[in-house]
């Protein structure tokens, strides 16, 4: 059982906007057992999309698309639909509904012919209502192949796929179990873990897949099966698991039955917990609150964050001694322990985690090299501090510092855990 993912839309190939929707289906399509062969993105563009439906067709059994469902003339993904499914347009008088509810309650311009065209779908088509926008989504079938037109806007193509779309594969298709292990490895590179498992690695069951996932300072070792006997293939994975930990031993520093990020992982910790977490942030300039809050739950057990880019803001906002500042520099241990502890107090959370340092491409408020970077962690027993050089290139400076930042305070919950 295969699928095929379309994404439709010039932004997307000129890299205006990240393609979110594929990792989203992919994952979503993955825990009900169906494997996604191939992602496809496409222009607007009529002849391209016949051509992606068609090779589509020969590789997968289910094909979505996303986005082109507009009302705007560049939007030709219905109507490219009916050319291809030799069908014809005809209006849906619930979508219509819709449009005029959705028009009356959330816009202030009238209701346009162009846009009562969303009404306007494939008369063979199941409708797949679309509660938040205009577009519905499309379900058609061709010799015996599914084809799932969606729209782009990610929320509004989340909601048809947890409502409508994976609960109608799930009913129509006999699929396989697909399960998935991982363990995070730390102190070894991915090319020593490699040399260390070839032989467990070349004698896997055919059943069984192995991956790599390296990360900064870290190595997460998936495994996954697919199968039709749910029981059997855990078994498999647990004697394989089993032969790992006898030959990376204290390499290995944890297991997930999830392939979870690592803020993901410390949510989980503190909100079981009913801890909290707050931030003070210079030269991650709020990336690390964003990170954390991109996941459901963080609510839970993050409170807030501080971005106090400036020294200014950092002396009178978050009350760092200018004393401390003037003695050891805006980017020192000192000042990022002296982050940490007060964005704790000031937040009242029980841990901090707090970043000053340089990011680039030139020095601010210090004379540290491009790349260093500090990191504090206030914990409700003590406040610690790491250094951290992190190279020149702006944009990695910020992803290594919160990634590293993260690592902290994981380390730091999960050890006292285990004491």
């Amino acid at each position: 059982m295969t699928a095929e993912i379309i994404t439709i839309g010039d932004e997307i190939l000129i890299g205006q906007i990240v393609d979110s929707n594929s990792a989203f289906m992919a994952k979503e399509l993955n825990e009900i057992g169906i494997s996604v062969y191939q992602i496809t993105s496409v222009q607007d563009d009529r002849q391209h999309i016949l051509n992606a439906l068609k090779e589509a067709s020969e590789r997968a059994d289910i094909i979505l698309l996303t986005g082109g469902l507009g009302p705007t003339k560049d939007d030709v993904t219905k109507y490219t639909f009916c050319e291809y499914f030799e069908d014809e347009l005809v209006r849906d008088d619930k979508v219509l509904k819709q449009v005029e509810k959705i028009f009356e309650k959330y816009v202030d311009s009238p209701l346009s012919e162009l846009n009562k065209e969303q009404a306007m779908v494939p008369s063979t088509a199941t409708v797949l209502y679309n509660e938040f926008g205009t577009a519905p989504g499309l379900w058609m079938e061709k010799a015996g192949k599914v084809y799932v037109a969606m729209p782009g806007v990610p929320y509004e193509m989340k909601a048809l796929m947890e409502k409508l779309v994976i609960p109608q594969l799930r009913e129509k298709f006999k699929r396989p179990f697909i399960y998935h292990k991982t363990i995070l490895t730390k102190g070894m590179g991915e090319s020593a873990i490699a040399d260390k498992l070839e032989d467990w690695e070349n004698n896997l069951p055919s059943f069984l897949k192995f991956a790599y996932l390296p990360d900064l300072g870290t190595v997460r070792l998936r495994l996954s099966a697919k199968g039709e006997n749910e029981d059997e293939l855990k078994s498999a994975v647990e004697r394989e698991f089993e032969k790992l930990y006898d030959i990376l031993g204290d390499v290995i520093a944890d297991e997930q039955e999830e392939d979870e990020k690592i803020a993901v992982q410390i949510s989980k910790i503190l909100t079981s917990r009913k801890q909290f977490l707050s931030a003070a942030e210079s030269c991650t300039g709020g990336a690390l609150a964003a990170e954390f809050t991109t996941h459901p739950g963080a609510s839970s057990c993050f409170k807030g964050g501080l971005v106090c880019y400036s020294t200014q803001i950092k002396k009178e906002v978050l009350k760092v001694p200018e004393e401390l500042i003037e003695k050891y520099s805006v980017v020192s241990a000192e000042v990022a322990e002296a982050m940490a502890k007060n964005a704790r107090k000031l937040l009242k959370t029980d841990y901090a985690l707090a970043t000053t340092g340089n990011a680039g491409p030139t020095k601010g408020d210090s004379d540290a090299e491009v790349g260093t970077v500090y990191i504090g962690l206030a914990t409700p027993e003590k406040v610690i501090s790491k250094k951290f050089r992190f190279g020149n290139q702006r944009d990695q400076v910020v992803k290594d510092s919160v990634y590293k930042a993260f690592e902290m305070i994981l380390r730091e919950i999960t050890s006292e855990e285990k004491s």
